[in-house]
Order: structure tokens, then C-alpha cells, then sequence
């Protein structure tokens, strides 16, 4: 199970790879719909991403339900609590 620390070096690392933009621009705050106006392809893609990344499966609910990049870190890390 990765650290939270590592966790949202993947989180954040996907982000921007998807969206175009530097690491240092997907903080712990930003907001992904408000910041970089993400569609639901790009949070899908990202999902993906993450479901391969972390051998993970996300619910879409996860995704949108996320108000900034830390939330989304916090439930993706409840959810690799008790995983290989």
C-alpha cells in the first residue's frame, strides 16, 4: 500500500500528464474543474490512468465527487486500505 505522500505524487503526476500542465500547477487545492476547466473525458482518462497506476478500481462517484486534488487523494487512499 503506498504512502499518502506517494499516493499523491501519482495522483498529481497523472493529473498533469492528462491535462498538459507541470506538476507543480495540480496542488493539494486545485481544483480541477474550477482551475483547469476539466471535462468528464479528461476525468475519465485520469481514472483510467489511476485504476491502471494503483491496480484500482475506481467508481466514477470517486471522481466526481471530489471538490479539490486533496479530497480526491484522501478517498483513493480509503480505498487502498486492505489492498495488495
Amino acid at each position: 500500500m503506498p504512502t499518502r505522500e506517494e499516493l499523491a505524487l501519482t495522483v498529481r503526476t497523472t493529473i498533469s500528464d492528462v491535462l498538459g500542465t507541470g506538476i507543480e500547477e495540480i496542488q493539494e487545492r486545485t481544483s480541477l474543474l474550477t482551475d483547469h476547466g476539466i471535462d468528464s473525458l479528461e476525468l475519465m482518462e485520469i481514472g483510467a490512468r489511476l485504476e491502471r497506476a494503483l491496480t484500482l478500481r475506481i467508481a466514477v462517484e470517486d471522481l466526481t465527487s471530489a471538490q479539490d486534488v486533496g479530497h480526491a487523494i484522501d478517498l483513493l487512499s480509503a480505498r487502498t486500505v486492505g489492498c495488495p
